[in-house]
């Protein structure tokens, strides 16, 4: 569109400001309870076009009148003060994992009000048949937290392009081009969901909402690598508070970076992936504990906090690969923190010295710090949290949406 089209488009550019002023509004009291007038002084506008603003987000169930607004110190009486919902519309997070399921509810201000967590091998299993799971436990979740969702994130261990509605690839699944979100759109409809069914559902990268809920949740900084595990490896690269895409929406594949080009061959195709030395498959085989069921990462844990000398040694190998890839990372993208997280923040104890140890060695164009590298306060929730939160973000940016 011509910058003159707009111009023409009166009623349409009204609308279109009108939508732009109740996000901005609404986002001024995420961030805090607000009076009327504090919410016209930090947005500039007026407190009348304040008060109708406020009063069409009361309206829509995103916005409720909390009592008496904090003492400003200035003459007269205090307003009252506005706040979010937390009866409001809320964001459904859905996780398939390769030994797991999750689901989880969150209210406009970003508390939990349900989480569900399935263990149940998935590897190999017919993905109707994992999203039928699914579809049940985003079912139960819904009833447990008494809200309405306004829409669905589904977190895979996969890649996921542009378009957000189809799985292209999940090796350790064994899937290839699922519709996932067509098909959990069919597996909730026949779940008895019809109201989840109708939601605008949307599929990311496990790797990718864990990064952003680190960004969102976890007090990370602006630039930064996030490293995480749980069957594969993933990467989520943040550049200046927002997610590194990529063209097709593909970066962050540091599983599939070689560390040693010689070295196995990879399910991807290629040979001495970084998956290969530090995936569950690789490290359960270096500690001897090949074809194990269940909890990985908390087994390992157990067992090198025991002072298991060989799980001990597995993880050391584990965290030298770590730290050949992320030293490439930092030395590409020179990010402020290298983030451990999913499983990986719960080994972070015997991973890091090695990995500490290669970053020293190989970063040494630009300064580094061992305080650099760094443990996720989340750990293995991020995927999960990253798609509820991101759903309600979504709302507060553009609360108009929900009138569509």
């Amino acid at each position: 569109m011509r910058e003159t089209d707009g111009l023409r488009a009166g009623p349409a550019s009204q609308q279109g400001m009108r939508r732009a002023n109740l996000a901005l509004v609404l986002g001024v009291i995420a961030r805090a309870p607000r009076s009327r007038a504090e919410v016209a002084a930090d947005t500039g506008l007026t407190r009348a076009a304040v008060s109708s603003l406020a009063e069409e987000l009361i309206t829509a169930g995103l916005v409720v009148v909390e009592g008496p607004a904090a003492p400003s110190g200035k003459v007269g009486r205090p307003g009252t003060a506005l706040g979010l919902n937390p009866r409001g519309p809320g964001g459904l997070g859905a996780e398939i994992g390769v030994e797991h399921l999750g689901a989880c509810v969150v209210d406009l201000r970003g508390e939990v009000r349900a989480w569900r967590r399935q263990e149940i091998r998935n590897r190999g299993r017919r993905p109707a048949a994992v999203l039928a799971d699914l579809a049940e436990l985003l079912r139960a979740a819904t009833v447990e937290a008494g809200l309405h969702p306004a829409g669905l994130a589904l977190a895979v261990p996969g890649l996921v392009g542009d378009g957000g509605g189809v799985l292209q690839r999940a090796a350790n699944l064994g899937w290839q081009d699922v519709p996932v979100a067509a098909e959990l759109r069919h597996a909730l409809r026949a779940a008895g969901a019809e109201q989840l069914a109708e939601l605008p559902i949307d599929a990311d990268n496990e790797a990718n909402l864990g990064g952003l809920a680190e960004l969102w949740l976890g007090g990370a900084p602006d630039h930064f690598l996030h490293v995480s595990a749980e069957a594969g490896v993933g990467g989520a690269i943040v550049v200046g508070g927002r997610l590194l895409r990529g063209a097709r929406g593909y970066a962050g594949e540091l599983g599939h970076v070689p560390v040693r080009p010689d070295g196995p061959l990879c399910a991807c195709g290629s040979h001495g992936c970084l998956e290969q030395y530090a995936g569950e498959t690789a490290v359960l085989r270096a500690a001897g504990l090949e074809g194990i069921r269940g909890d990985w990462v908390a087994l390992l844990a157990e067992r090198a906090q025991a002072g298991d000398e060989e799980v001990r040694a597995a993880l050391a190998g584990a965290g030298s690969a770590l730290g050949i890839a992320s030293a490439g990372a930092v030395n590409l993208l020179d990010p402020a923190e290298v983030v451990l997280g999913g499983g990986y923040a719960q080994l972070a104890p015997w991973l890091m010295p090695a990995m500490r140890a290669e970053l020293a060695a190989r970063v040494t164009v630009r300064p580094w710090s061992d305080e650099r590298l760094t443990v996720s306060r989340l750990g293995r929730r991020g995927p999960l949290l990253g798609a509820a939160v991101g759903v309600v973000r979504a709302i507060i940016a553009d609360p108009g949406r929900l009138e569509g």
